[in-house]
């Protein structure tokens, strides 16, 4: 069994405005930048046996900066990414509640099904990171991993551990740099 320590990068400009990220490569704050050191000084005394991150820069240099303070291999994978928002990336939430009403509603209701215009579906992020969450049980039966990733792509790694429906995914967003533990035994 792992122990995984699943870590949302640190703050971006557009997490303080409330604009949907996606996959657009923003950069981390002053104090995005301050979360990813406090986060590696609170993980400095864990043996970490590797840590995985998505590709993007947020998630990456927060993932950058934990290797460095813990001495622990990184490897990077776009599979972790977060949600292609399509349209919809670059948008305040209040935007996109108020031009797309209808599909914000279903998607809170059936979130496999209803994909952001030009965008991805939950179900197409959670088959890639179910696929990288496998390959990580394989590679490390025991130990424990870090994973720095985005909001929704852990929640669903969240959701998949826990054995909670997918639709309760909206609840597990986790706060910027905080790690929360969980282990593979339901893999």
């Amino acid at each position: 069994m792992t122990k995984l320590f699943l870590i949302r990068h640190g703050e971006t400009d557009w997490n303080l405005e409330g604009r949907y990220q996606g996959q657009s490569d923003i950069l981390l704050n002053a104090n995005g930048l301050l979360q990813a050191e406090k986060l590696a000084e609170t993980l400095r005394t864990q043996h970490l046996d590797a840590i995985y991150s998505s590709d993007l820069t947020r998630a990456r240099r927060t993932a950058e900066i934990l290797a460095r303070v813990s001495e622990s291999p990184l490897h990077i994978d776009p599979r972790l990414r977060e949600i292609n928002q399509g349209q919809w990336e670059g948008m305040l939430f209040s935007e996109i509640r108020e031009r797309y009403p209808e599909l914000i509603a279903q998607r809170r209701t059936d979130p496999l099904s209803v994909t952001p215009p030009g965008g991805e579906s939950i179900e197409q992020v959670r088959e890639r990171v179910l696929e990288v969450l496998e390959a990580i049980a394989t590679t490390h039966p025991v130990g424990e991993v870090a994973i720095v990733s985005h909001g929704l792509a852990l929640a669903i790694i969240k959701v998949h551990l826990s054995e909670l429906p997918i639709s309760s995914v909206w609840e597990q967003i986790p706060e910027n740099a905080q790690p929360e533990m969980f282990s593979t035994e339901v893999l």
